[in-house]
């Protein structure tokens, strides 16, 4: 989800531009359509890992079903995932079903009349509940109405490079990293020895989803797993919101973190001792770096078990375009069975959203260990809340993070209360 600035801004724009052509949720006329079956077309992501998943998975559908078959693609090459989708629902062509929908951006194409509600297919609710547990309830809709499948998860952790903990003369094995104090010594140390650049190096870019890799699941972190919005009023500018960016704040003014943009992978080039990634980091530096894992810091050194972070889910959305939409549910059920999310799981190293994970996939585990502390912190996430105009929110708060805590230009308590005062406004418009 690399994007320049002006492209995440023009998508935005256009996931405006969609919601207010819309009609609101599902539109009747798609329920009422909603009970053929035959042909499906679907969407996914263009990793490479989730490409391999999905042939998988289409071939094995379709070698039962020969009067019912699914075509699949990737997500057509644009700015964004998001600015694909909501070009689709525009154009009225959008697929059956898409492996890449972003929660922060329900509301939206809900608003825009492109979403099935799943609630009208008879045992959805059930199936959905059933499969993901109380966590289901995160992406509920303000109309009280499902319009997406919780179906895989990221939990977002801190990476770090034994070797260059081992140079600057830190414990490998168990760094001191759980309190904002000790995060904040840890990474002095790391910089003051030469080993790295910088600490961390997170983003410092104002696309609207930046917030999920710095802010959100710190501040998940210290308030027990609070959203950013709820009951309609924003939550960061409180005493833990305030603590968690003056933390970040801290990163920025002692040069800990980079204000400027890394033209690459800070942490895959060394050029950074840490990183804030999910599971799917093990793939990508597991032959390359010695790593180890933690979870995110807290103020008080919250014990690791019971640390909450940000989910970074992608799920699974029906489009009303779709002509054969009882198919649709059926290879929306397959595609997530215990077999298929199994799959997921071995090929992707991602982590189906599904109760109790690393006891249903034990053998997996045991014979990946590696991404057991992932598995385990899967069942802590919380999600961005679904409420309207969700990435407009986030692109309020994000401004005002940018301002404050990365480029120290405004004070941080005043940046936050009036992004607060902002985001409650946008919630309330609906």
């Amino acid at each position: 989800m690399k994007r320049t600035v002006p492209a995440a801004l023009t998508g935005i724009a256009l996931l405006a531009a969609v919601a207010a052509c819309g009609g609101g949720g599902g539109s009747e006329e798609a329920a009422e359509a909603g009970g053929g079956t035959g042909p499906v077309d679907i969407w996914y992501s263009n990793n490479q890992e989730e490409v391999a998943w999905g042939e998988a998975m289409v071939e094995a559908w379709n070698a039962e079903h020969p009067d019912e078959q699914v075509t699949a693609q990737e997500i057509p090459a644009g700015q964004s995932s998001e600015e694909a989708i909501a070009a689709a629902i525009t154009a009225g062509n959008a697929p059956c079903l898409i492996y890449n929908t972003s929660p922060a951006a329900v509301p939206q194409f809900q608003k825009a009349g492109g979403l099935v509600n799943l609630d009208e297919i008879e045992g959805a609710r059930e199936y959905i509940e059933e499969r993901t547990g109380d966590k289901a309830e995160q992406y509920v809709s303000p109309d009280g109405a499902l319009y997406q499948l919780p179906w895989k998860a990221n939990p977002v952790m801190i990476f770090y490079n034994k070797a260059m903990f081992a140079e600057a003369g830190l414990d490998p094995e168990n760094p001191p990293l759980a309190t904002h104090e000790e995060f904040l010594a840890t990474s002095r140390t790391l910089v003051e020895s030469g080993v790295a650049q910088h600490a961390i190096w997170p983003a410092p870019s104002s696309e609207f989803y930046q917030p999920w890799f710095d802010f959100y699941p710190m501040f998940a972190a210290e308030t027990g797993g609070s959203l950013f919005v709820e009951d309609g009023e924003a939550q960061f500018a409180g005493e833990e919101g305030v603590a968690v960016a003056e933390f970040w704040k801290t990163v920025y003014d002692e040069g800990l973190a980079g204000r400027e943009a890394y033209n690459g992978d800070a942490f895959g080039d060394a050029q950074s001792a840490m990183s804030t990634v999910g599971p799917w980091a093990i793939a990508v530096y597991g032959e390359d770096i010695d790593w180890g894992v933690v979870p995110v810091p807290t103020s008080g050194g919250t014990p690791a078990e019971e640390v909450v972070t940000f989910s970074d889910a992608k799920n699974v959305a029906m489009y009303t375009a779709c002509e054969n939409q009882a198919t649709a549910w059926e290879v929306l059920k397959f595609s997530t069975s215990e077999e298929q999310d199994g799959q997921l799981l071995e090929l992707t190293g991602q982590m189906p959203m599904r109760q109790d994970l690393p006891a249903t996939y034990a053998e997996y585990f045991e014979a990946n260990p590696e991404y057991e502390t992932f598995a385990a912190q899967a069942e802590r996430t919380v999600e961005v809340p679904n409420v309207e105009g969700s990435i407009e929110v986030w692109q309020t708060f994000r401004d005002a993070y940018s301002e404050s805590v990365i480029f120290g230009e405004t004070d941080v308590q005043e940046a936050l209360t009036g992004a607060a005062e902002d985001v409650d406004g946008l919630v309330g418009q609906g």
